[in-house]
C-alpha cells in the first residue's frame, strides 16, 4: 500500500504541476511514444538477462505490491523456532532433529511458526545447515565460513533483478531520446503543414523524452531500490540464523545461541533480551 501511495503522489505532483503550469494533460497521452520507450526497455531487459533473472524479477516485483509481512511477528517466530530446535539438539542430540529437518512441512516445530514457513529459502537454509552439522565433525569456524559463502551466493543471485532494473532505468532516458528523434523525423515530414500541426508533432516528440526521464527516476529506479531492500531484509534473516547456528556449534546453550541472532536484528524491531526470554518462556508454557 505504501508503494501505491508513493506512485500516486509522484503522478499527482508531476502531472498536477504540468497542468498548473498551463499544460494540456491530453498532450501527454502519446501511445506511440509509450510503446517505443517501454517496449524498448522490456526488450532490452529480455535480451540482457537470463530466464532465471526475468522470472525472479517478476516474482520480486509482485512482492513489492503485496501485503507487507509483519517483521516483528516473523522475528518472534524465527527466534522461538530456532531456540526450540537448538534446545532439542542440546538436550537430546542432533540426531533427534532428523524428523524436523528432513520433513519441515510436517514438523510440529516448524508448523507452530507459520510466518517462518512462508519463506521456503529460510526454512531450507535452516534445515540444510542443521543437517550438515549433524552429519559429521566440522569445526565452528569452517561451519561459519561455509554459511557465509552460501549467504553471499544467495544474495548475489537475488540482487540480479534489482541490478537489471537499475540498468534499464539508466537506459530509459536514452530510449526517450530515441522516441523523440523518431518524432522529429515525423515532424520533418510535415514541414509544409500549418504551424499548429508542426507544433503538435514537436510536442508529441518531446513527450518521448518526458516519458523516458519520468520512467527512470519516478518509476523504475525506485522499484529497483525497493527490490534491493527486499533482498537485504531476507538476507538479514539468513545472517540471524547463521549467528545462532555458529553459537550453537561453539557449544553455547540454546538461550545464548538464540541471543546471538537477536543482536543482529535491525534496531527498529529488535526485541530486548528480556522480551525474547519472555517469548521463549511463553512458548515453553
Amino acid at each position: 500500500m505504501q508503494k501505491v501511495i508513493g506512485l500516486i503522489i509522484v503522478l499527482a505532483t508531476v502531472v498536477g504541476g504540468f497542468i498548473f503550469a498551463g499544460g494540456n494533460v491530453a498532450t501527454l497521452w502519446q501511445p506511440a511514444e509509450f510503446i517505443i520507450v517501454f517496449g524498448a526497455a522490456i526488450g532490452a531487459l529480455v535480451v540482457g538477462n537470463s530466464r532465471y533473472v526475468l522470472v525472479e524479477t517478476l516474482s520480486q516485483l509482485r512482492y513489492q505490491f503485496s501485503k507487507v509481512k509483519d517483521q516483528n511477528r516473523l522475528y518472534h517466530d524465527l527466534l522461538v523456532l530456532m531456540y526450540s530446535l537448538l534446545d532439542l539438539a542440546k538436550r537430546q542430540g542432533l540426531k533427534d532433529l532428523d524428523e524436523h529437518v528432513e520433513n519441515p512441512e510436517t514438523s510440529s516445530i516448524f508448523l507452530a511458526y507459520p510466518s517462518v514457513s512462508e519463506f521456503p529459502q529460510l526454512v531450507t537454509f535452516i534445515c540444510d545447515n542443521l543437517r550438515l552439522y549433524s552429519m559429521g565433525k566440522i569445526s565452528s569456524h569452517d561451519f561459519d565460513i561455509m554459511m557465509e559463502q552460501e549467504i553471499y551466493s544467495i544474495e548475489t543471485q537475488k540482487m540480479k533483478p534489482s541490478h537489471a532494473l537499475a540498468a534499464i532505468a539508466e537506459a530509459l532516458p536514452g530510449f526517450g531520446i530515441l522516441a523523440a528523434v523518431g518524432g522529429i523525423i515525423i515532424t520533418m515530414q510535415h514541414l509544409d503543414g500549418a504551424m499548429s500541426e508542426i507544433g503538435f508533432h514537436v510536442a508529441a516528440a518531446l513527450v518521448g523524452t518526458f516519458i523516458g526521464i519520468f520512467g527512470c527516476y519516478c518509476l523504475v529506479l525506485p522499484l529497483s531500490s525497493s527490490m534491493e531492500q527486499f533482498v537485504k531484509k531476507n538476507v538479514a534473516l539468513l545472517e540471524c540464523v547463521r549467528a545462532m547456528l555458529v553459537a550453537h556449534a561453539k557449544g553455547h546453550v540454546a538461550l545464548v545461541a538464540t541471543d546471538s541472532g537477536r543482536k543482529l536484528i535491525s534496531e527498529e524491531i529488535k526485541p530486548s533480551f528480556n522480551t525474547m526470554e519472555e517469548w521463549i518462556n511463553n512458548r515453553a508454557a
